[in-house]
């Protein structure tokens, strides 16, 4: 099974790289007054882990909130 997950692994690993070299050009970001200039790859793949952080953050947020809702019926 290890090697299943390592082979799917290195799949992806080389379609993100395939991306990466695909996607070169230079992209600007705006927000407020705020500009950056980055690959479009990199660019990417800071916003998906933005979204992930705070995807994460809110599931804690939701599973403490639950947690402390049920200490109170105690």
């Amino acid at each position: 099974m290890r090697f299943i997950q390592a082979v799917v692994f290195l799949i992806f690993l080389g379609a993100v790289a395939c991306f990466a070299v695909q996607n070169t050009q230079v992209m600007t970001v705006q927000f407020m007054k705020w500009s950056v200039s980055a690959p479009a790859a990199l660019t990417i793949v800071s916003v998906y882990l933005l979204g992930m952080l705070s995807g994460w953050t809110v599931v804690a947020f939701v599973r403490r909130s639950i947690g402390r809702l049920g200490e109170s019926d105690r």
